[in-house]
Protein backbone atom coordinates (compact mmCIF):
# COMPACT_ATOMS: atom_id res chain seq x y z
CA UNK A 1 0.00 0.00 0.00
CA UNK A 2 1.36 3.53 -1.07
CA UNK A 3 -0.04 6.40 1.48
CA UNK A 4 0.53 10.54 0.62
CA UNK A 5 0.42 12.31 3.69
CA UNK A 6 0.44 16.10 3.03
CA UNK A 7 -0.03 18.59 5.75
CA UNK A 8 -0.45 22.22 6.14
CA UNK A 9 -2.09 22.85 2.65
CA UNK A 10 -2.82 27.00 3.75
CA UNK A 11 -4.93 27.80 0.79
CA UNK A 12 -2.05 27.49 -2.33
CA UNK A 13 -3.90 26.09 -4.82
CA UNK A 14 -1.15 26.41 -7.02
CA UNK A 15 1.09 24.09 -5.14
CA UNK A 16 -1.55 21.31 -4.19
CA UNK A 17 -2.71 21.06 -8.18
CA UNK A 18 0.92 20.48 -8.69
CA UNK A 19 1.21 17.36 -6.33
CA UNK A 20 0.99 14.38 -8.79
CA UNK A 21 2.05 11.76 -6.58
CA UNK A 22 0.61 7.94 -7.30
CA UNK A 23 -0.81 6.85 -4.34
CA UNK A 24 -3.22 4.43 -2.92
CA UNK A 25 -4.43 6.41 -0.32
CA UNK A 26 -4.30 10.36 1.11
CA UNK A 27 -3.87 11.19 4.86
CA UNK A 28 -4.06 14.94 5.94
CA UNK A 29 -2.39 16.48 8.63
CA UNK A 30 -4.61 20.35 8.34
CA UNK A 31 -3.93 23.41 8.00
CA UNK A 32 -5.97 23.89 4.83
CA UNK A 33 -6.63 27.78 5.68
CA UNK A 34 -5.18 30.98 6.29
CA UNK A 35 -1.91 32.30 4.84
CA UNK A 36 -2.84 31.81 0.73
CA UNK A 37 -5.84 33.19 -0.84
CA UNK A 38 -7.68 30.32 -2.13
CA UNK A 39 -9.30 27.91 0.85
CA UNK A 40 -12.57 26.79 -0.89
CA UNK A 41 -10.44 24.75 -3.71
CA UNK A 42 -8.24 23.38 -1.20
CA UNK A 43 -11.07 22.64 0.95
CA UNK A 44 -12.96 21.25 -1.95
CA UNK A 45 -9.57 18.80 -2.96
CA UNK A 46 -9.29 17.13 0.27
CA UNK A 47 -13.29 16.82 0.79
CA UNK A 48 -12.80 14.73 -2.93
CA UNK A 49 -9.29 13.15 -1.93
CA UNK A 50 -8.22 12.30 1.16
CA UNK A 51 -9.40 9.58 2.84
CA UNK A 52 -8.28 11.14 6.54
CA UNK A 53 -7.78 14.16 7.53
CA UNK A 54 -7.50 16.27 11.16
CA UNK A 55 -7.90 19.26 12.12
CA UNK A 56 -5.03 21.52 12.55
CA UNK A 57 -5.23 25.19 14.19
CA UNK A 58 -5.84 27.14 11.33
CA UNK A 59 -9.11 24.97 10.52
CA UNK A 60 -10.45 25.49 14.23
CA UNK A 61 -9.80 29.57 14.16
CA UNK A 62 -11.29 30.00 11.14
CA UNK A 63 -13.93 27.23 11.49
CA UNK A 64 -15.02 29.03 15.04
CA UNK A 65 -14.11 32.59 14.09
CA UNK A 66 -10.84 33.20 16.32
CA UNK A 67 -8.97 36.27 15.33
CA UNK A 68 -5.42 36.69 15.62
CA UNK A 69 -3.67 39.75 16.40
CA UNK A 70 -0.03 40.27 15.90
CA UNK A 71 2.52 42.80 14.69
CA UNK A 72 5.66 40.60 13.56
CA UNK A 73 6.19 37.27 11.58
CA UNK A 74 3.61 34.66 10.95
CA UNK A 75 1.03 35.89 13.96
CA UNK A 76 0.78 38.87 12.30
CA UNK A 77 0.50 37.01 8.94
CA UNK A 78 -2.21 34.45 10.36
CA UNK A 79 -4.33 37.76 11.48
CA UNK A 80 -4.20 39.51 8.21
CA UNK A 81 -5.02 36.45 6.14
CA UNK A 82 -8.01 35.47 8.45
CA UNK A 83 -10.35 37.57 6.81
CA UNK A 84 -9.56 35.94 3.40
CA UNK A 85 -10.06 32.80 4.12
CA UNK A 86 -13.62 33.54 5.93
CA UNK A 87 -14.34 35.28 2.97
CA UNK A 88 -13.51 32.96 0.43
CA UNK A 89 -15.30 29.56 2.02
CA UNK A 90 -18.83 29.04 2.00
CA UNK A 91 -20.89 27.64 5.31
CA UNK A 92 -19.99 23.61 3.99
CA UNK A 93 -16.63 24.63 3.95
CA UNK A 94 -16.50 25.76 6.98
CA UNK A 95 -18.31 23.10 8.58
CA UNK A 96 -16.50 20.74 7.15
CA UNK A 97 -13.65 22.21 9.12
CA UNK A 98 -15.27 22.27 12.10
CA UNK A 99 -15.99 18.72 11.93
CA UNK A 100 -12.44 17.28 11.47
CA UNK A 101 -11.15 15.54 14.14
CA UNK A 102 -8.34 16.20 16.40
CA UNK A 103 -6.67 13.28 16.36
CA UNK A 104 -7.63 9.71 14.07
CA UNK A 105 -6.41 6.26 14.58
CA UNK A 106 -6.52 3.76 11.85
CA UNK A 107 -5.25 1.12 10.32
CA UNK A 108 -3.21 0.70 7.00
CA UNK A 109 -1.44 -1.81 5.50
CA UNK A 110 -1.83 -3.70 8.74
CA UNK A 111 0.40 -0.75 10.88
CA UNK A 112 -1.56 1.21 13.33
CA UNK A 113 -1.71 4.80 12.43
CA UNK A 114 -2.30 8.33 14.69
CA UNK A 115 -2.75 11.53 12.60
CA UNK A 116 -2.41 14.97 14.25
CA UNK A 117 -1.46 18.19 13.62
CA UNK A 118 0.75 18.67 16.40
CA UNK A 119 1.26 16.59 18.92
CA UNK A 120 -0.78 13.73 21.42
CA UNK A 121 -0.42 15.61 23.93
CA UNK A 122 -1.60 19.08 22.19
CA UNK A 123 -3.29 17.95 19.06
CA UNK A 124 -3.44 21.94 17.55
CA UNK A 125 -0.42 24.10 19.53
CA UNK A 126 2.19 22.49 20.37
CA UNK A 127 5.64 22.76 18.18
CA UNK A 128 7.26 18.83 17.97
CA UNK A 129 11.21 19.56 16.71
CA UNK A 130 12.68 16.03 15.23
CA UNK A 131 13.84 15.08 18.91
CA UNK A 132 13.96 11.68 20.13
CA UNK A 133 13.74 12.20 23.98
CA UNK A 134 10.60 14.56 23.26
CA UNK A 135 9.24 11.95 20.78
CA UNK A 136 9.87 9.13 23.66
CA UNK A 137 7.85 11.15 26.45
CA UNK A 138 4.79 12.07 23.80
CA UNK A 139 3.93 8.03 22.16
CA UNK A 140 4.34 6.16 25.47
CA UNK A 141 1.42 4.06 26.09
CA UNK A 142 0.09 4.66 22.44
CA UNK A 143 0.38 1.72 20.62
CA UNK A 144 0.86 2.54 17.76
CA UNK A 145 3.06 1.87 14.42
CA UNK A 146 3.32 5.58 12.79
CA UNK A 147 2.99 8.62 14.32
CA UNK A 148 2.06 11.39 11.33
CA UNK A 149 2.05 15.50 12.27
CA UNK A 150 2.12 18.58 10.86
CA UNK A 151 2.59 21.75 12.05
CA UNK A 152 5.94 23.13 12.27
CA UNK A 153 6.24 23.16 8.17
CA UNK A 154 9.71 21.24 8.72
CA UNK A 155 9.73 17.87 7.47
CA UNK A 156 11.72 14.81 9.07
CA UNK A 157 11.09 11.05 10.22
CA UNK A 158 12.00 9.85 13.48
CA UNK A 159 12.13 6.22 14.59
CA UNK A 160 11.58 6.42 18.60
CA UNK A 161 11.55 3.11 20.55
CA UNK A 162 9.57 0.93 17.26
CA UNK A 163 7.47 4.13 16.12
CA UNK A 164 8.04 5.75 12.95
CA UNK A 165 7.41 9.48 13.47
CA UNK A 166 6.53 11.21 10.18
CA UNK A 167 6.51 15.29 9.97
CA UNK A 168 5.77 15.65 6.06
CA UNK A 169 6.06 19.26 5.98
CA UNK A 170 4.20 21.90 4.35
CA UNK A 171 2.56 21.30 0.94
CA UNK A 172 1.57 25.08 1.17
CA UNK A 173 4.04 27.05 2.84
CA UNK A 174 7.43 25.25 3.19
CA UNK A 175 9.67 27.25 5.71
CA UNK A 176 12.84 24.98 5.96
CA UNK A 177 14.15 26.96 3.13
CA UNK A 178 13.10 25.14 0.39
CA UNK A 179 10.00 26.69 -1.38
CA UNK A 180 9.21 23.44 -3.12
CA UNK A 181 6.33 22.16 -1.85
CA UNK A 182 6.90 19.41 0.65
CA UNK A 183 5.31 15.67 1.34
CA UNK A 184 5.89 12.09 2.24
CA UNK A 185 5.41 8.72 1.17
CA UNK A 186 4.71 5.40 3.42
CA UNK A 187 4.96 2.09 1.43
CA UNK A 188 4.86 -0.72 3.47
CA UNK A 189 6.94 0.45 6.02
CA UNK A 190 9.34 2.36 4.10
CA UNK A 191 9.00 6.23 4.89
CA UNK A 192 10.37 8.62 1.98
CA UNK A 193 10.24 12.44 2.20
CA UNK A 194 9.39 14.24 -1.23
CA UNK A 195 9.89 17.60 -2.77
CA UNK A 196 8.38 19.16 -6.10
CA UNK A 197 8.42 21.94 -7.72
CA UNK A 198 5.34 24.26 -8.63
CA UNK A 199 4.06 27.74 -9.92
CA UNK A 200 5.74 30.05 -6.99
CA UNK A 201 4.88 33.19 -8.97
CA UNK A 202 1.30 31.72 -9.63
CA UNK A 203 0.85 31.83 -5.67
CA UNK A 204 2.79 35.02 -5.58
CA UNK A 205 0.04 36.64 -7.96
CA UNK A 206 -3.03 34.90 -6.04
CA UNK A 207 -1.52 36.71 -3.11
CA UNK A 208 -1.06 39.90 -4.72
CA UNK A 209 -4.46 40.20 -6.05
CA UNK A 210 -6.19 40.25 -3.08
CA UNK A 211 -6.88 42.65 -0.12
CA UNK A 212 -4.15 42.32 2.09
CA UNK A 213 -1.68 44.99 3.41
CA UNK A 214 1.51 45.89 0.94
CA UNK A 215 3.60 44.91 4.18
CA UNK A 216 2.09 41.14 3.90
CA UNK A 217 2.41 40.72 0.38
CA UNK A 218 5.68 41.49 0.41
CA UNK A 219 6.48 39.11 3.40
CA UNK A 220 4.27 36.53 2.02
CA UNK A 221 6.28 36.44 -1.37
CA UNK A 222 9.45 35.96 0.34
CA UNK A 223 8.08 32.74 2.27
CA UNK A 224 6.97 31.48 -0.78
CA UNK A 225 10.13 31.99 -3.03
CA UNK A 226 12.74 31.33 -0.32
CA UNK A 227 10.98 29.23 2.39
CA UNK A 228 11.78 31.60 4.75
CA UNK A 229 10.95 34.71 5.98
CA UNK A 230 14.44 35.90 6.58
CA UNK A 231 15.17 37.32 3.75
CA UNK A 232 14.76 41.05 4.93
CA UNK A 233 11.47 40.75 5.00
CA UNK A 234 10.48 40.43 8.19
CA UNK A 235 9.37 43.79 10.18
CA UNK A 236 7.05 44.89 13.04
CA UNK A 237 3.63 45.87 11.49
CA UNK A 238 1.70 48.92 13.95
CA UNK A 239 -0.88 46.66 14.85
CA UNK A 240 -2.49 46.19 18.28
CA UNK A 241 -1.16 43.91 21.18
CA UNK A 242 -1.46 40.50 20.58
CA UNK A 243 -4.46 38.11 22.32
CA UNK A 244 -2.11 35.40 23.29
CA UNK A 245 -3.45 33.52 19.98
CA UNK A 246 -0.81 30.82 19.03
CA UNK A 247 -0.39 30.78 15.44
CA UNK A 248 1.95 28.44 12.82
Amino acid sequence: MRVLIVSDLHANWPALEALREPHDVCLCLGDLVDYGCDPAPVIDWVRRHVHACVRGNHDHMVAQYVTTNGYSGFRYLSGVTRPVSQQRIEAEHRRFLADLPLTRFLTLGGKRFLLVHATPRDPLDEYAAADVDFWKRRIAGLGVDVVCVGHTHQPYVLQVEGTTIINPGSVGLPRDGDPRLSYAVWEDGRVTLHRAEYDVEQAVRRIQEADLPDQAKEMLACVLRHGSLHNGSQRTAPAPASNGTHSR
